[in-house]
This record gives C-alpha cells, structure tokens and sequence, in this order.
C-alpha cells in the first residue's frame, strides 16, 4: 500500500534554480535548495545536502546522477524531477522498479538554442566572428581602409532557403526566426504531415531540403535513427557553396565527410556549437579552417532555461502532490496501476 502524502512533502533542489519560484513552492513543500553541481556527481556523493537526500519526497537534478546508490540513500523518496528534455541522469529503469515517477522539463533551452543556432547562421554567412578577430589583431589600417569590405563579404538571409532538420520546439522557433528575416523555409520531419506549418515552411523529404536550401540548420533528437543522418552521401546532394549549422546534436552529422566539404569549398561554411568529442582537442582539424564559426556548446547557456525549468519543476510537483499525472512524465507505465 502505498504511504499517504505528508502534509509538506519534503523536496531537495539540487538543480540550478529561481530563487523566487523556490519561495514560492515553500507555501506547500519543506523545500531544501543546494548549491548546484556541474560534476556530474552521484547524489549519494553529494555532502552538502546532508540528511535532506535520507528525508526527501521528491528530488529535482540536473546535472546531478539520481543513480542506483543515491536512490539506496533516498528510502522515502516518490518523485523525482530532471530538469533536463530527456532524465540522462537518472536510472529509470531503478525509478520505475520502485514506482518512482520521474518528470522532465522538455522544451526548456528551446529559445535560446534557437537564438544560438540563428546566432551561428548570422555570424557564418556575414563573418562576424572572422572580422572581429581580424579587426583585434590590428589588421584594419589607414593604409587600406576597405580591406574589410573586400575579405568579408557574406550572404544576406532575405530570400535564402533555410533547411531545418526537425520540427520540434527547437526547429519552429527556428523557423518564426527565418520567416522574420525574409526566409524561404523548408522543414523534414518524418512525423510531420506536409502542410504542418501551413504557408510558413514546406514539409519535405530529406533528399528535397538538401537539394534545395541554401543553409541547412540541425535540430533533430539524437535517436538510433537520426545518428550519422547526415553523411557523405546527403553533403554531397547539399547546394555547392551551401552551409551547414548545427546547434543540436553533433552525431547527427558525420565528421569527416564534414571536414572535406569545408576544406574542398563543397560547403561554404559551417557554424557549431557541438562536437564529436568535447572538448575537442587543440589540433582538431577545424580549428585550421577558416569558414567554420564555434561556440563552446552554449546553446542552453542561460539564466532564462533556469526560470524556465524551474517553474516547469515546480508544476510536476504541484500535479505530484496533488495526485494527477505531471504534463511530462518520462516512465508513464508507473501511474498503470493507479
């Protein structure tokens, strides 16, 4: 039988959160907030929570592993939060076996991992980031003022076509970007109907957009299917002189066939903010070229995705407490019995 719900459950917070949305959750709950972990460390490792994990109701990490030894450390424990699309840092098979339901904050960083991916377009069809380098290294002179000019010239977006890979949160808020700047935009999505986003982009087979678009812009999940999706054969169906951005997951594109493109001129440029290996290492051949843009796999690098899952943790817990199934619930078979 299953223990009635304390009056206040007890939750422990050791996900980075909003410190307004924590009092706010204290008119229901005996809330613990811990400095945030970037680690990766289990929660039975963890010292500063003390006996607030051995207490805990509820549980909401990030970074945090909720890991076979933190739920051995956490017997009153009935639910849990990652704040992350996908609970990565919990066992949930062992949360599942224990009837522990564990909620996700899906969409989070979709914003401002949109905001990164148009960030990397801009920056690698005007070289931004090129021209500032330059520019710092003390290259523009008297002597030539209209160096710039000549060197970096690059593409205006009105009437490009953008090829988004993905129609998720990521991908359409993607799209409202490009449509703003005057964008033709085509979408593949094997789960999409053709006319999903009515006059706003075009659903189309893969082998289309390629074909077809000017940029093409990663934002599939990482799944078995989507692993390697864009390899040899769909760089070489890309526009010549197209670029590639990827924001997303960076299996999703094969690394060598990349590296040729970028080096033979097939591809114009690329912008990244993932890599095969992270951090890559100094010598990485991408560093020597110079119509690649990289960012440091930023996309969810900010204080906005912490107000947002903070307060999509505080509503699973409000729908925990209450008795009712939280919107994003990543083990749905727990509530079967019910």
């Amino acid at each position: 039988m299953t223990a009635p719900m304390p009056d206040r459950p007890r939750v422990l917070v050791t996900a980075a959160f909003d410190g307004a949305v924590a009092k706010e959750l204290e008119r229901d709950f005996e809330v613990t907030v811990t400095s945030p972990s970037t680690s990766g460390r289990s929660l039975a490792e963890a010292t500063e929570p003390g006996d607030a994990l051995a207490s805990a109701d509820a549980v909401v990490c990030e970074l945090d592993r909720l890991d076979a030894a933190a739920l051995a450390a956490a017997p009153r424990l009935r639910f849990a939060v990652s704040c992350r699309a996908a609970p990565v840092n919990i066992d949930l098979d062992a949360c599942t076996a224990r009837g522990i339901p564990v909620a996700t904050t899906p969409g989070r960083n979709a914003d401002v991992t949109a905001d990164l991916a148009f960030t990397l377009l801009l920056a690698t069809l005007r070289n931004t980031s090129r021209a500032e380098a330059w520019m710092r290294a003390g290259n523009w002179t008297e002597d030539d003022v209209f160096a710039p000019y000549r060197l970096f010239r690059g593409r205006g977006l009105n009437g490009l076509t953008l090829g988004i890979l993905g129609g998720g949160a990521v991908g359409r808020r993607v799209l409202a970007r490009a449509r703003a700047f005057g964008m033709h935009v085509l979408v593949y999505d094997p789960y999409l109907e053709p006319g999903a986003f009515g006059d706003e982009a075009r659903v189309v087979e893969l082998d289309a957009l390629l074909e077809r678009s000017d940029v093409v812009s990663v934002h599939v999940p990482l799944a078995e299917s989507t692993i390697g999706l864009i390899g040899a054969r769909e760089i070489a169906l890309m526009r010549p002189g197209s670029y590639l951005v990827n924001a997303g997951r960076a299996a999703v594109v094969e690394e060598g066939p990349l590296i040729r493109a970028l080096r033979d001129g097939h591809l114009a440029g690329a912008g990244l903010d993932v890599f095969w290996t992270e951090p890559p290492r100094p010598d990485h051949p991408l560093f020597s070229l110079p119509n690649v843009t990289m960012t440091p796999h930023i996309g969810g690098a900010s204080d906005d995705v912490i107000a947002v899952h903070s307060r999509m943790a505080a509503e699973a817990l409000r729908a925990w407490a209450a008795g009712r199934r939280p919107a994003a619930v990543a083990n749905p078979g727990v509530y079967a019995d019910r």
